[in-house]
């Protein structure tokens, strides 16, 4: 039996939370039922030929839903956020590896970089109170999602570019003073080279979701490279089907 699905699914919800920033949710409940934090779908939009890769942000699988939480950064992504409730969309997923989550009564540190913020959130719910969030964004524009982890009980930390919300700085100046047993972080890769060094120096687990282009979305293609070490030495393994979530310590981070 396939780990995915492709099917048409009717839109439930749009919202654009932030300039730029759409909230969609979904109606797939086969997807909904198999899918883990992590995870992702790739989207098929009218009148596109590629799809494109969302990650998913929260899952109901009671009422077979899927949620999604991305920004409009090309053609493909301004055609899904036109689409409206009631609307079809076709989508494969769940796809990838998801977040490992182990001990959830372990404090766990969640670091968020811009759009990498939202794969966060379902991996964040398991730990309620023992979970803080660090998140960096480039103003207060364009802050998302602080409410959606503070009512499952996640503590804060935010820091933007310009300092126009909470600290000014990058997001590792938030948490130099934190206790933590593992790190869960998604963003730009300069970002998740700096966090898998803390994690490193700390002696705590690290897991990371990559951010890369890919097309297929399930290994075909073979254009999501990633550098990875193994047994017998370095490799080259795929975002889309080996990820996107990888442990820190297997990542090869090229300066």
């Amino acid at each position: 039996m396939k780990a995915y699905d492709t099917a048409a699914c009717e839109i439930l919800k749009k919202a654009e939370i932030a300039p730029g920033f759409f909230d969609l949710t979904v109606s797939c409940a086969e997807a909904a039922r198999k899918a883990r934090a992590g995870q992702f779908a790739q989207f098929l939009v009218p009148g596109k030929t590629l799809r494109r890769p969302i990650s998913v942000c929260g899952i109901d699988r009671a009422n077979g839903t899927l949620r999604f939480v991305f920004q409009v950064r090309g053609e493909g992504t301004r055609a899904l956020s036109l689409l409206n409730p009631g609307e079809p969309v076709n989508l494969l997923a769940p796809l990838g590896n998801g977040f490992d989550l182990g001990d959830t009564s372990r404090r766990a540190l969640f670091v968020g970089g811009g759009i990498g913020v939202p794969p966060l959130l379902e991996a964040a719910k398991p730990f309620g109170k023992n979970a803080v969030l660090a998140a960096g964004f480039r103003s207060r524009d364009a802050v998302i999602l602080k409410d959606d982890f503070e009512s499952t009980g996640c503590e804060t930390r935010i820091a933007t570019d310009d300092g126009s919300f909470g600290r000014r700085g990058l997001v590792l100046d938030l948490i130099g003073d934190l206790a933590f047993d593992v790190v869960f972080a998604c963003g730009p890769k300069p970002m998740l080279r700096a966090v898998a060094k803390l994690a490193e120096e700390r002696g705590v687990e690290c897991r990371v979701s990559m951010e890369e282009r890919m097309a297929c979305g399930i290994g075909a293609c073979l254009g999501c490279a990633v550098k990875l070490r193994g047994q017998n030495g370095d490799y080259f393994g795929h975002v889309c089907k080996d990820g996107p979530v990888f442990d820190a310590e297997t990542v090869v981070w090229e300066e």
